[in-house]
């Protein structure tokens, strides 16, 4: 198997170039009927393909949320295999998000689906959940490692319902979320100029200064645009980390098709945005 260069180096490298913006494909049925699709097969092709059509040459990455290819069964997969194809083939890096977590030989089937190079649907990244123990993630945290590619950890998500799992306090003091960070601080020790494994940290949640998301990773940060959050609120959130977020943009974006030149012109103007607030910063 051919090993790329480490996620995080191919990350750091995209979002110095095209700026740090990672535009969600959300194809889900409001969606498909704002454009004026069906909410069938040929409704979720022409959605998918339009969008990687119209962002994938300028933004660092594209996130397609695997459910709603799922739901249409084998040709919807097909569709996201696709997707994926085209998006890698104009530039962009692809994390998929399946928020995939279980244990042992199944956990080791995930990855495989996801991480593997020769996989049909093989992403620079996956999300992952790591909430039947983090140790659970190895099989996907060591085929990473092997094919180049990255994790991102659910770690404290936008949703108000993570908190009662993310905020949970151990016997140690740390929260179960801040657990996780460490984790993920240990994962990319020593690794430069950014490590391959991440978290999922939500732009929408305020002031985080008593969690420490020095992780020596990316952090992906939903939450930007129709929930809420605005990039100017990136310093604030993440603090001295701001430089390692990929904030997420779904809706913001997406609600601006089908036409070709007003999805461009939407991504640029976010990316234009979300960079003057990293550098300000």
């Amino acid at each position: 198997m051919t090993v790329m260069e480490p996620f995080g180096v191919r990350l750091r490298r995209a979002m110095d170039e095209r700026g740090p913006l990672c535009v969600g494909i959300d194809p889900h049925a409001s969606l498909l009927a704002e454009w004026g699709l069906n909410d069938d097969v040929a409704g979720l092709e022409r959605f998918s393909r339009t969008v990687v059509a119209a962002v994938a040459d300028r933004v660092a990455v594209l996130k397609p949320q695997s459910a709603f290819f799922e739901r249409f069964g084998s040709r919807g997969v097909a569709v996201l295999e696709k997707s994926v194809e085209e998006a890698r083939a104009a530039g962009a890096l692809v994390v998929m998000d399946a928020k995939r977590g279980d244990i042992g030989s199944t956990m080791a089937a995930y990855a495989e689906s996801f991480l593997h190079k020769d996989a049909p649907l093989f992403s620079d990244a996956l999300t992952v959940s790591p909430y039947l123990g983090y140790g659970s993630l190895k099989p996907a945290v060591d085929l990473a490692c092997e094919s180049g590619a990255g994790l991102f950890v659910l770690a404290l998500t936008s949703n108000p319902e993570g908190g009662e799992v993310q905020h949970a306090v151990r016997g140690d003091g740390r929260t179960v979320g801040a657990t996780m960070l460490a984790h993920l601080a240990a994962e990319n020790a020593g690794e430069e100029p950014l490590g391959s494994f991440g978290a999922v940290v939500g732009a929408t949640l305020g002031d985080l200064s008593s969690y420490d998301l020095g992780i020596n990773g990316p952090l992906l940060a939903p939450g930007i645009g129709a929930q809420g959050a605005t990039p100017a609120d990136l310093p604030r959130v993440f603090g001295a980390a701001v430089r390692n977020v990929v904030p997420n943009v779904s809706r913001g974006v997406l609600r601006h098709g089908p036409d070709a030149t007003a999805l461009r012109r939407a991504a640029d103007r976010f990316a234009a945005e979300i960079r003057t607030a990293v550098t300000a910063s």
